[in-house]
């Protein structure tokens, strides 16, 4: 007989990692066929920008998610209820009274972390109190063993699992891009223009290629965070890298798929405080390029250093220099990175290996 599983995640909009994990789980047809389902969407906000600013309306919807969670625990009794939960401030203590109504029920309570900061804000008495209350004889799923730390206080080993993110296969040959030494080199950042993801910290790396002379460009593509397009421009002319690096705002399917087809290199050097995992860097070795990134949340997990790509201290802005240049100037390591790194990604993050670790973790809580 199937068991029976309550979900409670963030489905797209808005889309971040969080929520497109969501999705793939709400339209999984594994786990959907594995156990018998019911999905609650969390999400408040329309897009990114909304989120965690607060209003009436996306009270109203808080209110409306609420009793839908209350029906659901009424008339489908699950055995276990899913929630996907954020680590800290206004959003956790929304989640904290959803969790704390999913324990009232008397199932069993799964959390699924895409974000950290427990470890951050254990020091106040109230969040101290309810951490203490909600992870009490609950699981956890880490997407890595490197963000146990983060929760270690609140909860013993052998209630934690682990189930790196995936992304689907599009089955992309191993692309070739050996060049000759001292040919430019195509440098790829894909994320928000935010300045803690390092967009700042890779500008001024570039400027230290420039001075050296070392040929390249960088395409940065993703929409304007706490960085504006203006902004951005601006420091492009303070370092005098516009015959350089061009910002491309948003991409999608084919446009996103050429950029990352015709780079050499992916750089995402992140010092994101809430950066667990990263699946920009996965994209990224699925189309067997070398990944430049740092000592983050679950990244050393996704990226080996030294094999896959380098991972870098962060905020070094002289390494990240140098790394770059070791890739530029060597061809073969530059094509064996890549290769080692699509490698991995199949063996390990794909979507089918996420549903089949993820199924297998929901088994095992589920016969306990």
């Amino acid at each position: 007989m199937k068991n029976k599983i309550l979900f409670c995640l963030h489905i797209p909009p808005p889309v971040h990692g969080s929520s497109m994990v969501g999705k793939y789980i709400n339209e999984s047809v594994v786990i959907n066929n594995t156990f018998l389902t019911k999905y609650v969407n969390l999400g408040t906000s329309d897009n990114v920008d909304e989120i965690g600013k607060g209003d009436i309306r996306k009270l109203l919807k808080y209110i409306r998610i609420i009793f839908k969670i209350w029906y659901q625990l009424l008339v489908f009794r699950p055995e276990v209820c899913y929630l996907a939960m954020t680590a800290k401030g206004g959003a956790f203590y929304k989640d904290v009274v959803i969790g704390f109504l999913l324990k009232l029920f008397g199932a069993q309570l799964v959390i699924h972390f895409h974000n950290k900061g427990v470890s951050v804000n254990q020091h106040k008495k109230l969040d101290n109190f309810l951490y203490q209350k909600i992870f009490k004889n609950a699981k956890v799923v880490l997407l890595s063993q490197h963000l146990y730390q983060d929760i270690s206080k609140y909860v013993i080993k052998e209630d934690v699992f682990y189930c790196p993110n995936g992304i689907p296969d599009l089955k992309l040959p191993l692309i070739d891009r050996r060049k000759q030494n001292n040919t430019s080199v195509s440098l790829l950042y894909l994320s928000n223009l935010i300045e803690s993801k390092g967009v700042f910290i890779l500008l001024k790396a570039l400027a230290i290629l420039k001075e050296k002379e070392i040929p390249f460009t960088c395409n940065f593509i993703g929409g304007e965070g706490d960085i504006n397009k203006n902004q951005f421009n601006a420091k492009l002319r303070s370092l005098n890298l516009q015959e350089h690096v061009q910002y491309l705002g948003k991409k999608y399917g084919e446009d996103k798929h050429e950029y990352f087809s015709k780079a050499d290199v992916f750089v995402f050097p992140t010092f994101y405080h809430n950066e667990t995992f990263g699946l920009v860097n996965l994209e990224a070795m699925q189309y067997s390029l070398p990944v430049i990134s740092t000592f983050e949340g679950g990244i050393p997990d996704v990226v080996v250093d030294g094999k896959t790509g380098f991972l870098i201290e962060q905020q070094n802005i002289t390494q990240l220099a140098e790394k770059i240049i070791e890739l530029s100037s060597n061809p073969e390591m530059c094509y064996q990175m890549g290769r080692d790194g699509r490698v991995r990604f199949q063996e390990k993050f794909t979507l089918e290996r996420f549903e089949s670790n993820f199924t297998s973790i929901l088994k095992i809580i589920a016969a306990n």
